[in-house]
């Protein structure tokens, strides 16, 4: 703060910063459908002409309005061939004159991190240096706000839904992570169909202490049992990990909370542990489809294959079981690639089958043309559901999750 000539205090912050200040402070009591107002009062502060918030829908094909007190029908925009998707799809901004001739219009992607929410545009008479900076500063806000708004109101979700929700696709998206996290050293990205119809399909991410954790989890059958027995082994997996539990006691945990709860039913997986530091990798697989390992512009065939176990849940018939936890050494650049059987088994309606071949191709060319992780995968979910006639039959979930680590690194050993 300074002082005027007459002694009064006046903010020393430039009034586009004052803007942005002032909507923190009143976010936290701004009802969803009301936060496009809050931002209309600050148009002139911060020198723009308009505003609007696009969510990507549940299975990224759209972007969707924010909910508007002031509009009743919902704005929507598709994510393929058009600007505001090409600012979704390459997490870069995107600049073009306004069709009316009244200026210019800057498409922002709206990020949680680096999970992708979707785009805002924002019309001005033109785009500065500071100008730009100050819409970065707001749509980080933006951002912030949504995440907030959605941990505790339904307004943004529901918008973001283009179908209803069968009851074990509502229990399993409750338990499911974002679908993209990552720090300077690794990003892990997941996607899993069909959206409204899962059945016993799950992934997890997360990290802690320089240690990515991933889990990929396959129930018995497609319907209410199958999602509670997901939603008991995600939970078993999360509460052994936050105990500071080893990969090994996970798996017992999660074996263990199954068979106690459905002793008539079972669950794949594969849990794996990355040290971001060194490239260490550690994994179990029980029953489930091995991990791929993706180098450069291949994937090294066999490098993780190794003989899998029992799925889990079923104690009695392998009660004496020891989990062996497989090791392998890392490059930097290198993507694990974890992926349910619906994946490769979704098949044409002619019965032509997608494939593993097919599947990893498709990856494979994604990342050489440069498309992130989260577009690679969303593309290739799209194209799944083109090929088994708009529609799977089985659950398909995939996680996509690369090391690209800070210098000085540490080997382990492999077994």
């Amino acid at each position: 703060m300074v002082r005027s000539p007459r002694g009064k205090l006046v903010s020393a912050m430039p009034e586009r910063a004052q803007a942005v200040l002032r909507l923190l402070r009143r976010y936290q009591t701004v009802a969803p459908a009301d936060l496009p107002e809050e931002l209309r009062r600050e148009y002139d502060s911060l020198q723009i002409s308009h505003l609007t918030i696009y969510l990507a829908d549940l299975q990224q094909k759209v972007l969707v309005s924010v909910p508007d007190a002031r509009v009743e029908a919902p704005r929507t925009v598709p994510i393929d061939g058009t600007l505001a998707g090409w600012a979704y799809r390459t997490i870069s901004p995107r600049i073009t004159e306004d069709t009316m001739g009244s200026g210019m219009v800057l498409w922002l992607p709206l990020l949680d991190g680096v999970e992708r929410l979707g785009v805002v545009a924002i019309q001005a008479p033109s785009f500065d240096a500071t100008t730009m900076e100050a819409c970065r500063a707001l749509v980080a806000l933006i951002a912030l706000i949504a995440v907030d708004k959605t941990a505790h109101s339904d307004a943004y979700t529901k918008r973001q839904r283009n179908a209803p929700m069968a009851l074990p696709s509502e229990m399993v998206w409750a338990f499911l992570a974002p679908r993209t996290i990552g720090t300077d050293r690794f990003t892990s990205s997941a996607v899993v169909e069909p959206a409204y119809d899962l059945g016993g399909d799950a992934f997890d991410h997360a990290t802690s202490d320089h240690m990515l954790h991933l889990g990929i989890f396959d129930s018995m059958g497609h319907d209410l049992p199958a999602g509670l027995t997901t939603s008991v082994a995600l939970a078993a997996c999360r509460a052994a990990r936050r105990r500071g539990a080893g990969i090994t006691e996970m798996v017992t945990t999660i074996d263990q909370a199954v068979h106690e709860v459905f002793p008539e039913r079972y669950v794949t997986a594969v849990l794996a542990n990355m040290h971001t530091s060194t490239g260490g990798l550690e994994w179990v697989n029980c029953g489930h489809p091995a991990p791929m390992l993706l180098r450069g512009q291949e994937v090294l065939r066999g490098a993780l294959d190794r003989e899998a176990e029992p799925p889990l849940g079923l104690r009695d018939i392998e009660s004496d079981l020891e989990h062996r936890v497989h090791r392998f050494q890392m490059e930097p650049g290198d993507r694990i690639l974890l992926y349910s059987d619906g994946v490769t088994e979704a098949r044409s309606p002619s019965g032509d089958r997608f494939g593993e071949e097919r599947f990893t191709d498709f990856i494979i060319r994604a990342i050489a043309a440069g498309d992130p992780a989260p577009e690679a995968l969303r593309r290739l979910l799209h194209t799944i559901l083109d090929h088994h006639g708009g529609r799977l039959d089985d659950d398909a979930t995939i996680v996509l999750s690369e090391w690209h680590p800070l210098p000085r690194l540490r080997a382990i050993p492999q077994t």
